[in-house]
């Protein structure tokens, strides 16, 4: 019975986001217009380099950097919607466990995030790879990168989003805490994208050795992002 009472309280919560979302657009919107200003930015300030510089050979660190800033946009929006209409106290004051917020705002933010990521990378690719060679590998690696550090980005990101919902310069803060803590995990991301991208012999062991990292970092991170969701919250 409890395990059934969790599941329709989690499912009320992400429908809730998801209609709210679907009603505004302003959390994917906002992400996307992020990720396409960042890309023109790249494509002009790689303008100059010329058809004879493998722009792969730096689109997956572009890639990262563009989607760790533009996650953090939309963390942040997604629970100043909670904090101005007064969500966040009502589902604290609500019978729901802690840990079903947390797995429910979790799943939203992983879903938004996901969707913005799939639309964005053909775009990246149109403008990046136009005219030169494309993945060396197959792209699905590519969208297994965007998946796994996904999750990680979305629980860690999820747990610093609530703590700094409710203090000054939130923006601030959640940058300060969450770049370096994302520091491990984009690392082997951008390791992995790379691997995909480029191709050639070796690559494909050489992805999966960094999806290890990564997929190490997703159980260590979200575990203890669960763990520690009930203190932040009740604090």
């Amino acid at each position: 019975m409890a395990k059934s009472n969790s599941w329709r309280q989690f499912k009320a919560i992400l429908r809730k986001d998801l209609v709210m979302e679907l009603r505004t657009k302003e959390m994917v919107t906002s992400m996307g217009l992020y990720a396409l200003l960042t890309m023109v930015v790249y494509q002009i300030a790689l303008a100059e380099a010329g058809d004879n510089f493998d722009v792969r050979l730096v689109m997956p660190g572009l890639i990262w950097v563009a989607f760790i800033f533009m996650s953090m946009l939309g963390l942040n929006r997604s629970f100043v919607h909670e904090q101005d209409q007064g969500c966040i106290d009502a589902l604290l004051l609500s019978p729901v466990d802690r840990p079903v917020i947390f797995f429910a705002k979790f799943a939203g933010n992983l879903l938004f995030l996901l969707v913005v990521e799939f639309l964005s990378l053909p775009v990246f690719s149109f403008l990046f790879l136009q005219g030169r060679e494309g993945f060396g590998n197959p792209i699905w690696l590519v969208a297994v990168v965007l998946f796994g550090a996904s999750v990680g980005i979305s629980g860690v990101g999820t747990l610093l989003a609530t703590m700094t919902v409710n203090t000054k310069g939130k923006d601030v803060m959640l940058s300060v805490l969450f770049v370096p803590l994302m520091y491990p995990l984009l690392r082997a991301a951008v390791g992995a994208t790379f691997a995909a991208v480029i191709g050639g012999p070796g690559t494909v062991e050489t992805f999966w050795a960094f999806m290890m990292w990564v997929a190490g970092y997703d159980v260590i991170m979200v575990l203890a992002a669960y763990g520690l969701y009930e203190f932040v919250v009740g604090v």
